[in-house]
């Protein structure tokens, strides 16, 4: 017999399985509950801030190069839009999906089957659209901060795709080593940063006002291509997709859910003080970006010549960087400079950290994850080779892509308030619904015009979804004979049916029954031609065991099973995702309870083999005895122990 290799040290240390969650500050649901791992809600909020706050490093610049002159006003709608469209909306997930889940288990519990899987799936696609780029867009942004810094421009200049590969790198490293106590030095970062952003803002501000004319020069500026004022709020409404990025902490901010403290009396079905320090969270987060939104893009529209934030300029990718070195010198500047990098760097480390919990979240759940999907270190290497791709066919550049960063963010924030949108819909509560009706709408055309505008973020998004659907495939196929059931549960007549059954010395025996009248002649005629075929004596006892499938699309779910008496005959009804499975998992149960394998008994399927692999895998069913000998095979090695599976007709 062939001995099974013994994993090198190099594969058994890549295949390690983590005790807690890598992330480190994306704690399970578990530990959450046990009050181990929570934080005030302050403390989460700049754990988001790595994210949200550090798009101030490139938003005010794209801003300038989408709407010139009108980035101010264009950026006041975007704050409009997040204090009266984004944050009523995501307050609203907070109170739905208070476990981390986000705004897609609203989806998912809104439809069934597998239409919910296939959404799900489709949206993990612009899911990793919006937190790779952020990765690597990130990265680009610090590259530009470090080779536009003066004292690094001679060595650096140039040097952007390798400074930002060199970057992902070194983030990939961190993951492969372990992550943790990174609330602590997020606080940091964020405090570092805000604080020196406030800095050059107020020293901005100062700036404009001592020079009188600058104001002025911005309105005529405004004026001299839109002369009236609905000309200038029409033209800003019409660039604001191209500053929607500014929107990108939200999604971030009710995935770590889990960590913010609540109540002592908070319960699993009912965390009231979660959800109302997460809303704190999602406020006060709003309220600080809107502030500093407007606050860095008036000053750096009216401060910085125009030709500067243009590719290749100064100031593009790094307005307010560009400021501290003007206003205060270069020694200041260089320490900005440090505090937007680190913050840059760490929100790639918040984006990465955010899809190793959102990927295992999901597709464990529908048997759409490789075996290897439950270590970490793997799925950080995939993670970030297909950074270093995208950061190559990007080229470093910012503003190449911020419409993929948008694209993404986009789509999760429009399905988030269609979500709303139908569970308010659904619970006849007209008056949100309408309010979130016109909330989508507002989503469903900044979302398209993105499209339109930049095509490149739905390629990339397109792509991912095709890699997830392909893996996710391939996966469900290969983990189909898997036993998926994590626990059998009987009722009191069940119980007592195969206690009063067993006798201890001879096997229990099983008439497996695909139910249709369920009437008396039904079980009379089955229970004759199963004899028959399987050559089963009068004398032996038989029980018949039936299954209904609820939802063939999830990949595991417990067991149920009841006793019913239909005329003389004696039958179990278990159900579950599939029926191999649900049988396999009784008989081994059984066999468990009683000491003996039981014996099932069966006849052969009519069908097509390629059509029964198709109900197996789509409907729960397909030609069950062979599947169910599999399934059993797989899960119990031992012959001897192995319930048995007889097939007759």
């Amino acid at each position: 017999m062939t001995t099974p290799l013994t994993p090198g040290p190099v594969k058994k240390w890549l295949l390690e399985v983590e005790d807690a969650d890598p992330g480190g500050y994306y704690e399970g649901e578990r530990e959450a509950v046990k009050k181990e791992h929570v934080q005030p809600w302050w403390r989460v909020m700049c754990l988001t801030g790595v994210d949200y706050f550090s798009t101030l490093g490139y938003q005010p610049g794209i801003a300038a190069l989408a709407a010139g002159a009108l980035a101010p006003v264009a950026t006041l709608v975007l704050v409009l839009v997040t204090l009266f469209a984004a944050l009523p909306m995501y307050r609203r997930v907070a109170v739905e999906s208070p476990h981390g889940d986000g705004s897609l288990s609203m989806l998912q519990r809104l439809l069934s089957y597998w239409p919910s899987k296939l959404l799900v799936l489709s949206l993990l696609g612009f899911v990793a659209t919006g937190f790779i780029v952020t990765i690597t867009l990130s990265g680009a942004d610090a590259a530009a901060h470090l080779t536009e810094n003066p004292f690094l421009k001679d060595a650096l200049h140039g040097k952007e795709v390798l400074i930002t590969l060199i970057l992902i790198a070194l983030l990939a490293a961190v993951f492969l080593k372990g992550f943790s106590e990174a609330i602590g030095v997020a606080v940091v970062l964020v405090v570092a940063y805000l604080g020196l952003s406030t800095v050059v803002l107020v020293r901005g501000v100062f700036e404009v006002l001592q020079h009188p004319t600058a104001f002025g020069d911005w309105t005529d500026s405004m004026t001299a291509t839109h002369s009236m004022p609905f000309g200038i709020i029409g033209a800003s409404l019409l660039v604001f997709p191209a500053l929607a990025l500014g929107l990108s902490g939200f999604e971030t901010g009710v995935v770590v859910m889990p960590l913010v403290k609540g109540d002592p009396t908070d319960t699993h079905e009912a965390p009231l003080g979660r959800i109302r320090n997460a809303k704190k969270l999602l406020t006060s987060a709003a309220l600080i970006m809107s502030v500093l939104l407007v606050g860095s893009s008036l000053v750096t529209t009216l401060l910085i010549p125009a030709e500067s934030f243009q590719p290749g300029g100064e100031a593009n990718g790094r307005a307010l960087a560009y400021l501290a070195h003007d206003l205060f010198g270069d020694g200041f500047g260089t320490a900005y400079d440090a505090a937007t990098i680190g913050i840059l760097w760490f929100a790639g480390a918040s984006a990465m950290a955010g899809l190793l919990n959102i990927v295992p979240r999901y597709l464990p759940k529908y048997g759409m994850a490789p075996d290897w999907a439950n270590s970490t270190r793997p799925l950080v290497l995939v993670l970030s080779f297909i950074a270093a791709i995208v950061t190559i066919a990007f080229k470093a550049d910012v503003d190449k892509q911020a419409g993929a960063y948008a694209t993404g963010v986009l789509a999760l924030m429009t399905s988030a308030a269609i979500a709303v949108f139908l569970t308010e819909l659904r619970r006849g509560h007209r008056g949100p619904a309408g309010f979130f009706a016109v909330v989508s709408a507002i989503f469903v055309y900044t979302f398209v015009v993105t499209i339109l505008e930049r095509p490149e973020g739905l390629i990339i998004a397109l792509l991912f979804i095709a890699m997830i659907l392909t893996v996710s495939v391939a996966s469900r196929i290969s983990r189909s004979t898997e036993l998926r059931v994590r626990d059998v549960v009987y009722d009191d007549g069940a119980t007592a049916l195969i206690t009063r059954t067993s006798d201890g010395k001879n096997p229990l025996r099983f008439i497996a029954n695909k139910l249709d009248a369920g009437d008396g002649a039904e079980y009379d005629g089955k229970s004759l031609e199963v004899r028959v075929d399987n050559h089963l004596k009068g004398w032996q006892k038989a029980l018949f065991i039936e299954v209904e499938i609820t939802d063939a699309s999830d990949f595991d779910s417990p067991v149920s099973v009841r006793a019913v008496k239909v005329g003389q005959h004696e039958i179990l009804r278990a159900t579950g995702t599939s029926v191999p499975n649900v049988l396999a998992a009784v008989f081994l149960d059984i066999r468990d309870r009683t000491g003996i394998p039981p014996h099932g008994y069966f006849e052969w399927s009519d069908r097509a083999p390629g059509a029964n692999v198709l109900r197996f895998l789509l409907a729960g069913e397909g030609d069950v005895p062979p599947l169910t000998h599999e399934i059993l095979r797989r899960a119990e090695p031992d012959e001897a122990r192995r319930p048995k599976v007889h097939v007759g007709g």
